[in-house]
């Protein structure tokens, strides 16, 4: 069982104090783990090293404005999939059970498709069956990542490691969709409420739950393999 994804699931979870303390710990498993090449463990680095010594309220209010406040860069996945859509719903009914089968128990405050909540979710898991389902999500996890490649932000850091744990490459098809659509400024009030009120595009599978393909047919298998797995 790869560790090196609960190591990335702390560098991106919200840096409160005990999240901000396990991450000396979190970059130990990256570099004993070795599973990233030495560039990105020097990014990574790079990363953890602003969130041991960096402000705590510079640190906070900078993930809440990238993560929180921008929905272009959402950490909750189906965010990119279904938007606000009904589908929504019971996609995440759908990911909970299949977590509580594999015996990872959600505080009911999270939401199962929180990206540093599936990262939990993989590193319970088989290294080769860990890779093929992130493989399912990489078309998100690399758009992710070029948005915060264009904002420089150290945090591009953990999807650039995660691109490179992933058992597929994305489907250019639907990377290039998300792309395309817009990237939000959250300094913009009038254009988040905008984006809110617009109705959701779809940029995967009209359900991972059912694992009907409207869109990337890369996407669409994710629940499946779960499915099968667990």
């Amino acid at each position: 069982m790869p560790h090196t994804y609960k190591a990335l699931a702390i560098l991106l979870s919200y840096p409160e104090a005990p999240v901000r303390e396990a991450v000396p710990a979190a970059m130990e498993i990256v570099r004993s783990e070795a599973l990233l090449p030495e560039k990105l463990q020097r990014a990574l680095t790079r990363l953890a090293d602003e969130l041991s010594s960096g402000d705590p309220y510079a640190l906070k209010e900078t993930y809440v404005q990238l993560f929180d406040r921008t929905r272009s860069l959402s950490l909750n996945l189906y965010e990119h999939v279904h938007g606000e859509s009904r589908e929504r719903g019971p996609a995440m009914v759908a990911l909970r059970e299949l977590y509580l089968a594999e015996g990872l128990e959600l505080e009911s405050s999270e939401l199962p498709d929180n990206l540093p909540v599936f990262l939990e979710f993989l590193s319970q898991l088989p290294a080769e069956r860990s890779a093929s389902l992130l493989g399912e999500a990489v078309h998100v996890i690399e758009a992710l990542g070029e948005r915060l490649r264009r904002r420089s932000s150290p945090y591009r850091a953990v999807f650039g490691a995660l691109a490179a744990l992933a058992g597929e490459k994305a489907d250019q098809d639907a990377l290039r969709a998300l792309l395309d659509e817009p990237d939000d400024d959250p300094d913009d009030l009038e254009a988040v409420d905008r984006a809110w009120e617009e109705t959701p595009v779809s940029f995967g599978p009209e359900s991972f739950v059912s694992g009907n393909a409207d869109g990337c047919p890369k996407a669409a298998a994710m629940v499946q393999h779960m499915k099968q797995g667990a």
